[in-house]
Protein backbone atom coordinates (compact mmCIF):
# COMPACT_ATOMS: atom_id res chain seq x y z
CA UNK A 1 0.00 0.00 0.00
CA UNK A 2 1.17 3.64 -0.99
CA UNK A 3 2.28 6.03 1.90
CA UNK A 4 0.22 8.93 1.06
CA UNK A 5 1.03 10.84 4.54
CA UNK A 6 3.74 10.96 6.97
CA UNK A 7 6.65 12.71 8.54
CA UNK A 8 9.52 14.76 6.54
CA UNK A 9 12.66 13.67 7.71
CA UNK A 10 14.24 17.17 7.78
CA UNK A 11 11.63 20.57 7.01
CA UNK A 12 12.73 23.54 4.96
CA UNK A 13 12.83 26.90 7.20
CA UNK A 14 11.11 28.44 4.36
CA UNK A 15 7.48 25.89 5.07
CA UNK A 16 7.75 26.38 8.73
CA UNK A 17 6.54 30.19 7.84
CA UNK A 18 3.54 28.76 5.86
CA UNK A 19 1.00 26.91 7.51
CA UNK A 20 1.03 24.43 4.18
CA UNK A 21 2.65 24.77 0.83
CA UNK A 22 1.18 22.92 -2.12
CA UNK A 23 4.24 22.14 -4.65
CA UNK A 24 3.38 20.72 -8.45
CA UNK A 25 6.27 18.29 -8.78
CA UNK A 26 9.34 18.36 -11.25
CA UNK A 27 11.44 15.41 -12.04
CA UNK A 28 12.67 16.98 -16.01
CA UNK A 29 16.21 18.62 -15.28
CA UNK A 30 15.13 20.35 -18.74
CA UNK A 31 11.96 21.87 -17.75
CA UNK A 32 12.64 25.45 -19.41
CA UNK A 33 13.82 27.87 -17.14
CA UNK A 34 10.79 30.09 -17.10
CA UNK A 35 8.12 27.10 -15.99
CA UNK A 36 10.61 26.39 -13.13
CA UNK A 37 9.78 29.14 -10.64
CA UNK A 38 6.10 27.46 -10.22
CA UNK A 39 7.32 23.85 -9.71
CA UNK A 40 9.48 22.02 -6.74
CA UNK A 41 11.92 19.87 -8.13
CA UNK A 42 12.29 16.12 -7.39
CA UNK A 43 15.68 15.10 -6.76
CA UNK A 44 15.75 11.60 -8.13
CA UNK A 45 19.95 11.90 -9.74
CA UNK A 46 23.33 13.79 -10.08
CA UNK A 47 21.67 16.69 -11.57
CA UNK A 48 20.13 19.36 -9.70
CA UNK A 49 19.07 22.08 -11.83
CA UNK A 50 18.69 25.98 -10.94
CA UNK A 51 15.74 28.02 -10.58
CA UNK A 52 13.06 25.59 -9.28
CA UNK A 53 10.68 27.24 -6.11
CA UNK A 54 11.84 24.58 -3.61
CA UNK A 55 13.71 21.14 -3.77
CA UNK A 56 12.60 17.74 -2.62
CA UNK A 57 14.91 14.73 -2.11
CA UNK A 58 14.80 11.37 -0.61
CA UNK A 59 16.36 10.37 2.60
CA UNK A 60 19.00 13.34 2.73
CA UNK A 61 20.24 16.72 1.56
CA UNK A 62 21.92 15.85 -1.47
CA UNK A 63 24.86 17.43 -2.38
CA UNK A 64 25.28 19.60 -5.53
CA UNK A 65 22.53 21.91 -4.33
CA UNK A 66 22.61 25.21 -5.09
CA UNK A 67 23.63 27.35 -2.32
CA UNK A 68 20.36 29.08 -0.71
CA UNK A 69 17.69 27.23 -1.90
CA UNK A 70 14.61 25.75 -0.19
CA UNK A 71 15.29 21.77 0.28
CA UNK A 72 12.65 19.59 2.09
CA UNK A 73 14.04 16.01 2.68
CA UNK A 74 11.40 12.95 3.01
CA UNK A 75 11.74 9.13 3.42
CA UNK A 76 12.05 6.50 0.93
CA UNK A 77 8.05 5.68 1.35
CA UNK A 78 7.42 8.45 -0.95
CA UNK A 79 9.97 7.18 -3.97
CA UNK A 80 6.82 7.05 -6.14
CA UNK A 81 6.67 10.52 -6.43
CA UNK A 82 7.16 11.87 -9.93
CA UNK A 83 6.58 14.31 -12.68
CA UNK A 84 3.56 16.66 -12.25
CA UNK A 85 2.52 14.88 -9.01
CA UNK A 86 1.50 17.62 -6.24
CA UNK A 87 2.08 17.26 -2.59
CA UNK A 88 1.61 19.40 0.58
CA UNK A 89 4.04 20.00 2.89
CA UNK A 90 3.05 21.55 6.36
CA UNK A 91 4.53 23.72 8.84
CA UNK A 92 3.66 20.85 11.45
CA UNK A 93 6.25 18.58 9.26
CA UNK A 94 3.80 16.56 7.61
CA UNK A 95 3.94 15.37 4.09
CA UNK A 96 0.75 14.08 2.29
CA UNK A 97 0.63 13.20 -1.72
CA UNK A 98 -2.88 15.08 -2.92
CA UNK A 99 -2.42 14.29 -6.54
CA UNK A 100 -0.70 11.26 -8.68
CA UNK A 101 -0.45 12.19 -12.37
CA UNK A 102 -0.34 8.20 -13.24
CA UNK A 103 -2.94 7.18 -11.12
CA UNK A 104 -6.69 6.58 -12.22
CA UNK A 105 -7.61 7.08 -9.19
CA UNK A 106 -7.54 10.62 -7.12
CA UNK A 107 -9.59 11.62 -4.85
CA UNK A 108 -9.70 14.85 -2.94
CA UNK A 109 -10.94 15.12 0.54
CA UNK A 110 -12.69 18.40 1.46
CA UNK A 111 -14.18 17.41 4.48
CA UNK A 112 -14.26 15.24 7.52
CA UNK A 113 -17.72 16.05 8.75
CA UNK A 114 -20.89 14.05 8.14
CA UNK A 115 -24.44 14.24 8.94
CA UNK A 116 -24.21 10.28 8.71
CA UNK A 117 -22.54 7.74 10.83
CA UNK A 118 -21.97 4.94 9.37
CA UNK A 119 -21.40 1.26 11.05
CA UNK A 120 -18.87 1.04 8.72
CA UNK A 121 -17.23 4.54 7.81
CA UNK A 122 -13.82 4.38 6.69
CA UNK A 123 -13.28 7.85 7.66
CA UNK A 124 -14.98 8.42 10.95
CA UNK A 125 -17.10 11.73 11.09
CA UNK A 126 -15.18 14.70 12.87
CA UNK A 127 -17.11 17.80 14.30
CA UNK A 128 -14.49 20.06 13.65
CA UNK A 129 -13.94 23.35 11.04
CA UNK A 130 -12.11 21.63 8.67
CA UNK A 131 -13.04 24.51 5.95
CA UNK A 132 -9.19 24.70 5.15
CA UNK A 133 -9.56 20.94 2.94
CA UNK A 134 -12.34 22.98 0.97
CA UNK A 135 -9.22 26.04 -0.05
CA UNK A 136 -6.76 23.75 -0.41
CA UNK A 137 -8.80 22.06 -2.99
CA UNK A 138 -9.61 24.94 -4.74
CA UNK A 139 -5.47 25.66 -5.03
CA UNK A 140 -5.06 21.99 -5.55
CA UNK A 141 -7.47 22.52 -9.14
CA UNK A 142 -5.79 25.52 -10.25
CA UNK A 143 -2.17 23.37 -10.22
CA UNK A 144 -3.57 20.37 -11.77
CA UNK A 145 -1.92 20.00 -15.43
CA UNK A 146 -4.97 19.37 -17.67
CA UNK A 147 -3.77 16.83 -19.27
CA UNK A 148 -2.84 14.72 -16.67
CA UNK A 149 -6.89 13.95 -14.84
CA UNK A 150 -8.84 11.78 -16.73
CA UNK A 151 -10.91 10.98 -13.31
CA UNK A 152 -11.22 12.47 -10.21
CA UNK A 153 -12.69 11.64 -7.31
CA UNK A 154 -14.65 14.30 -4.22
CA UNK A 155 -14.88 12.48 -1.10
CA UNK A 156 -15.39 13.25 2.51
CA UNK A 157 -17.23 13.35 5.03
CA UNK A 158 -19.81 14.58 3.04
CA UNK A 159 -18.93 17.01 0.71
CA UNK A 160 -22.29 18.63 0.74
CA UNK A 161 -22.24 19.99 4.53
CA UNK A 162 -20.55 23.31 2.37
CA UNK A 163 -23.48 23.55 0.30
CA UNK A 164 -22.93 26.75 -2.05
CA UNK A 165 -19.22 25.89 -1.06
CA UNK A 166 -19.72 22.43 -2.21
CA UNK A 167 -21.29 23.84 -5.47
CA UNK A 168 -18.22 26.23 -6.21
CA UNK A 169 -15.95 23.55 -6.28
CA UNK A 170 -18.00 21.35 -8.64
CA UNK A 171 -17.55 24.47 -11.31
CA UNK A 172 -14.17 24.94 -10.14
CA UNK A 173 -13.66 21.81 -11.54
CA UNK A 174 -15.34 22.22 -14.45
CA UNK A 175 -13.37 25.70 -15.19
CA UNK A 176 -9.79 24.42 -14.75
CA UNK A 177 -10.02 20.53 -15.86
CA UNK A 178 -12.98 20.77 -18.01
CA UNK A 179 -12.19 17.11 -19.50
CA UNK A 180 -11.55 15.66 -16.23
CA UNK A 181 -14.34 12.92 -15.36
CA UNK A 182 -15.79 13.81 -11.66
CA UNK A 183 -17.49 10.80 -9.10
CA UNK A 184 -18.64 12.70 -5.98
CA UNK A 185 -19.45 10.26 -2.62
CA UNK A 186 -22.08 11.66 -1.26
CA UNK A 187 -24.91 10.39 1.44
CA UNK A 188 -27.42 12.10 -1.21
CA UNK A 189 -29.19 13.66 1.75
CA UNK A 190 -28.76 17.91 1.13
CA UNK A 191 -30.28 16.64 -2.43
CA UNK A 192 -33.34 16.01 -1.11
CA UNK A 193 -33.89 19.78 -1.08
CA UNK A 194 -35.25 20.57 -4.35
CA UNK A 195 -33.19 24.28 -4.52
CA UNK A 196 -29.88 22.77 -3.61
CA UNK A 197 -30.38 19.89 -6.40
CA UNK A 198 -30.93 22.71 -8.98
CA UNK A 199 -27.63 25.14 -7.72
CA UNK A 200 -25.96 21.58 -8.53
CA UNK A 201 -27.28 20.82 -12.08
CA UNK A 202 -27.03 24.11 -12.84
CA UNK A 203 -23.06 24.51 -12.29
CA UNK A 204 -23.74 22.04 -16.15
CA UNK A 205 -20.61 20.04 -15.78
CA UNK A 206 -19.84 17.63 -18.92
CA UNK A 207 -19.29 14.47 -16.85
CA UNK A 208 -20.22 14.21 -13.60
CA UNK A 209 -21.60 11.18 -10.89
CA UNK A 210 -23.14 10.95 -8.10
CA UNK A 211 -22.19 7.75 -5.94
CA UNK A 212 -25.01 7.46 -3.22
CA UNK A 213 -25.14 4.80 -0.90
CA UNK A 214 -28.50 2.65 -0.58
CA UNK A 215 -28.15 0.04 1.85
CA UNK A 216 -32.06 -1.37 2.49
CA UNK A 217 -35.61 -1.61 1.12
CA UNK A 218 -36.40 -1.23 4.57
CA UNK A 219 -35.79 2.36 5.66
CA UNK A 220 -34.92 1.56 9.36
CA UNK A 221 -32.30 -0.70 8.19
CA UNK A 222 -30.95 1.62 6.00
CA UNK A 223 -30.96 4.46 9.01
CA UNK A 224 -29.58 2.07 11.47
CA UNK A 225 -26.59 0.97 9.04
CA UNK A 226 -25.81 5.01 8.28
CA UNK A 227 -27.40 5.74 12.48
CA UNK A 228 -29.47 8.71 10.98
CA UNK A 229 -32.80 8.39 11.74
CA UNK A 230 -34.56 9.94 8.61
CA UNK A 231 -31.50 8.89 6.03
CA UNK A 232 -33.85 6.76 4.38
CA UNK A 233 -36.14 9.36 3.06
CA UNK A 234 -33.91 12.02 2.18
CA UNK A 235 -31.96 9.80 0.04
CA UNK A 236 -34.32 8.80 -1.96
CA UNK A 237 -35.59 12.48 -2.71
CA UNK A 238 -32.43 13.55 -3.21
CA UNK A 239 -31.92 10.23 -6.07
CA UNK A 240 -35.62 11.24 -7.31
CA UNK A 241 -34.51 15.15 -7.68
CA UNK A 242 -31.29 14.50 -9.43
CA UNK A 243 -32.74 12.45 -11.92
CA UNK A 244 -35.45 14.84 -12.31
CA UNK A 245 -32.76 17.24 -13.37
CA UNK A 246 -31.21 15.17 -15.58
CA UNK A 247 -28.18 14.37 -13.14
CA UNK A 248 -26.16 11.07 -13.01
CA UNK A 249 -26.50 8.80 -10.41
CA UNK A 250 -24.77 5.28 -9.24
CA UNK A 251 -26.40 3.75 -5.90
CA UNK A 252 -23.32 2.28 -4.06
CA UNK A 253 -24.05 -0.66 -1.56
CA UNK A 254 -21.13 -1.90 1.02
CA UNK A 255 -21.74 -5.81 1.78
CA UNK A 256 -21.96 -6.75 5.25
CA UNK A 257 -23.99 -8.71 7.59
CA UNK A 258 -26.36 -5.96 8.03
CA UNK A 259 -26.68 -5.89 4.37
CA UNK A 260 -26.07 -9.05 2.10
CA UNK A 261 -29.49 -11.15 3.08
CA UNK A 262 -31.40 -8.11 1.72
CA UNK A 263 -29.27 -8.09 -1.46
CA UNK A 264 -31.64 -9.21 -3.85
CA UNK A 265 -34.75 -7.40 -2.44
CA UNK A 266 -32.82 -4.37 -2.65
CA UNK A 267 -31.89 -5.04 -6.54
CA UNK A 268 -35.81 -5.56 -7.07
CA UNK A 269 -36.55 -1.77 -5.23
CA UNK A 270 -34.04 -0.11 -7.56
CA UNK A 271 -35.87 -2.05 -10.90
CA UNK A 272 -38.91 -1.32 -9.54
CA UNK A 273 -38.53 2.47 -8.55
CA UNK A 274 -34.75 3.27 -9.83
CA UNK A 275 -34.45 1.78 -12.62
CA UNK A 276 -33.51 5.16 -13.96
CA UNK A 277 -30.20 5.19 -11.98
CA UNK A 278 -26.93 4.99 -14.61
CA UNK A 279 -25.16 2.63 -12.01
CA UNK A 280 -25.24 0.43 -9.45
CA UNK A 281 -21.73 -0.39 -7.61
CA UNK A 282 -21.70 -3.71 -4.81
CA UNK A 283 -18.64 -2.87 -2.79
CA UNK A 284 -16.91 -5.18 -0.08
CA UNK A 285 -15.86 -4.19 3.27
CA UNK A 286 -12.82 -1.84 3.87
CA UNK A 287 -11.46 -3.21 7.35
CA UNK A 288 -10.69 0.32 8.65
CA UNK A 289 -12.66 3.11 10.74
CA UNK A 290 -15.51 2.31 12.32
CA UNK A 291 -15.95 -1.57 11.31
CA UNK A 292 -13.01 -2.27 13.26
CA UNK A 293 -14.98 -1.02 16.37
CA UNK A 294 -18.21 -2.82 14.90
CA UNK A 295 -16.68 -6.18 13.44
CA UNK A 296 -19.18 -7.93 15.16
CA UNK A 297 -22.14 -6.57 13.59
CA UNK A 298 -20.38 -6.49 9.74
CA UNK A 299 -18.12 -9.21 9.10
CA UNK A 300 -19.24 -12.06 7.36
CA UNK A 301 -17.34 -14.26 4.73
CA UNK A 302 -18.08 -13.49 1.46
CA UNK A 303 -18.38 -16.83 0.80
CA UNK A 304 -21.61 -16.94 2.69
CA UNK A 305 -23.22 -14.55 1.00
CA UNK A 306 -21.59 -15.38 -2.63
CA UNK A 307 -25.46 -16.40 -3.92
CA UNK A 308 -27.29 -13.13 -2.38
CA UNK A 309 -24.59 -11.73 -4.67
CA UNK A 310 -25.67 -13.35 -7.80
CA UNK A 311 -29.16 -12.87 -6.91
CA UNK A 312 -28.57 -9.14 -7.23
CA UNK A 313 -26.11 -9.05 -9.87
CA UNK A 314 -28.62 -11.32 -12.03
CA UNK A 315 -31.72 -9.32 -11.67
CA UNK A 316 -30.24 -5.82 -12.47
CA UNK A 317 -28.82 -7.47 -15.10
CA UNK A 318 -32.42 -8.63 -16.60
CA UNK A 319 -32.94 -4.47 -16.33
CA UNK A 320 -30.19 -3.90 -17.88
CA UNK A 321 -29.43 -1.62 -15.05
CA UNK A 322 -25.23 -1.35 -15.11
CA UNK A 323 -23.97 -2.91 -12.39
CA UNK A 324 -20.21 -3.32 -10.80
CA UNK A 325 -18.71 -5.63 -8.19
CA UNK A 326 -15.68 -4.39 -6.54
CA UNK A 327 -13.15 -5.90 -4.30
CA UNK A 328 -14.13 -9.47 -3.67
CA UNK A 329 -11.48 -11.52 -4.25
CA UNK A 330 -12.16 -13.85 -7.48
CA UNK A 331 -12.48 -17.13 -6.17
CA UNK A 332 -15.62 -16.25 -3.44
CA UNK A 333 -17.90 -14.93 -6.06
CA UNK A 334 -19.54 -17.44 -8.46
CA UNK A 335 -18.99 -17.40 -11.96
CA UNK A 336 -22.11 -15.69 -13.30
CA UNK A 337 -21.16 -12.83 -11.43
CA UNK A 338 -17.74 -12.24 -13.05
CA UNK A 339 -19.16 -10.48 -15.89
CA UNK A 340 -19.94 -7.22 -13.67
CA UNK A 341 -16.59 -8.14 -11.93
CA UNK A 342 -14.18 -5.08 -11.49
CA UNK A 343 -10.91 -5.57 -10.54
CA UNK A 344 -10.24 -2.92 -8.46
CA UNK A 345 -11.57 0.46 -6.81
CA UNK A 346 -8.72 2.09 -5.81
CA UNK A 347 -5.57 1.21 -7.25
CA UNK A 348 -3.77 2.49 -3.89
CA UNK A 349 -5.87 0.13 -1.52
CA UNK A 350 -5.74 -3.30 -2.97
CA UNK A 351 -3.51 -5.81 -2.02
CA UNK A 352 -3.44 -9.93 -1.86
CA UNK A 353 -2.79 -12.51 0.37
CA UNK A 354 -0.04 -14.88 0.92
CA UNK A 355 -2.22 -17.37 -0.26
CA UNK A 356 -2.83 -15.65 -3.57
CA UNK A 357 0.52 -15.43 -4.65
CA UNK A 358 0.22 -18.57 -6.92
CA UNK A 359 -3.20 -18.08 -8.46
CA UNK A 360 -2.96 -18.64 -11.70
CA UNK A 361 -5.79 -15.02 -11.80
CA UNK A 362 -4.15 -12.88 -9.88
CA UNK A 363 -3.93 -10.21 -12.38
CA UNK A 364 -8.06 -10.70 -13.06
CA UNK A 365 -8.82 -10.63 -9.16
CA UNK A 366 -9.82 -7.45 -7.22
CA UNK A 367 -8.18 -8.94 -3.92
CA UNK A 368 -8.74 -6.98 -0.96
CA UNK A 369 -8.36 -3.39 0.43
CA UNK A 370 -5.38 -3.22 2.12
CA UNK A 371 -6.78 -3.25 5.72
CA UNK A 372 -8.23 -6.56 4.93
CA UNK A 373 -4.44 -7.95 5.11
CA UNK A 374 -3.77 -6.48 7.89
CA UNK A 375 -7.11 -6.50 10.09
CA UNK A 376 -8.51 -10.26 8.73
CA UNK A 377 -10.02 -11.55 5.44
CA UNK A 378 -12.18 -14.72 4.61
CA UNK A 379 -10.42 -18.11 5.15
CA UNK A 380 -12.30 -19.86 2.46
CA UNK A 381 -9.70 -18.45 -0.28
CA UNK A 382 -9.36 -20.93 -2.84
CA UNK A 383 -6.86 -20.04 -5.35
CA UNK A 384 -6.67 -20.49 -9.11
CA UNK A 385 -4.85 -23.23 -10.52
Amino acid sequence: MLTLSGKVIQLSPSVTHARRQLFLLSTNPHLPAVLRSSRAFLVTGDVIPDGFSHYLALDSVPEGLPEGVACTVIGRSFDYLAENDIVAVGADGRIRSLYRANSPHNAVLITERCNNYCLMCSQPPKDVNDSWLLDEAMELIRMIPRHTAKVMCITGGEPTVYSDGFINLVGHFKRYLPHTSLHILSNGRSFSDREFARKYAAVGHPDVMVGIPVYSVDPARHDYVVQAKGAFDETIRGILNLKELGQRVEIRVVVHKQTCDGLPALAEFITRNLLFVDQVALMGLEMTGFTRANLDSLWIDPIEYKDKLSEAVQILNSYRVPVSVYNHPLCLVNPDVEEAYVRSISDWKNEYAPECQGCVRKHECGGFFSSGIQHGYSQSLKPFS
